[in-house]
C-alpha cells in the first residue's frame, strides 16, 4: 500500500490555553487535529500528576498531521501561543494513506 509523507506535530501545553491553540491552529489552515489529556508527567520542575487537580488545571496534548510544506507557518502560529507559557512542541515525519485528508 502506498503511503505519503506528512509531518505529526504534538504540542503539550497548558488546558486553559488549548482553545486558543486550537484556534490557532484552525486560522493556520488545520483541517484536523486530536486533543488528548495528560495524565502527568516529569520535566524541568520535576514530577507532576494530576491527581487532585480541580477544573481544567493540568495539561493537554494536541496532535495534528499536515503536508510538509505546510510546516513553517504552523509553527510560527504555535509560537505565538506558547513562547510565554508552558508548552512542548514536536515535531515527526509520519507516513499516512489518505494524503488527501490533510
Amino acid at each position: 500500500m502506498q503511503t505519503h509523507i506528512a509531518k505529526r506535530v504534538e504540542i503539550v501545553i497548558e488546558a486553559p490555553l488549548e482553545r486558543r491553540l486550537t484556534e490557532a491552529l484552525t486560522a493556520a489552515g488545520v483541517t484536523g487535529y486530536t486533543v488528548l489529556p495528560v495524565l502527568g508527567g516529569s520535566g524541568r520542575s520535576g514530577q507532576w500528576s494530576r491527581d487532585g487537580q480541580i477544573g481544567r488545571a493540568g495539561m493537554v496534548t494536541v496532535v495534528c498531521l499536515i503536508k510538509p510544506d505546510r510546516l513553517d507557518g504552523l509553527l510560527d502560529a504555535i509560537f505565538a501561543v506558547v513562547k510565554k507559557h508552558i508548552g512542548v512542541v514536536s515535531v515527526t515525519d509520519a507516513h499516512v494513506l489518505r494524503a488527501e485528508r490533510f
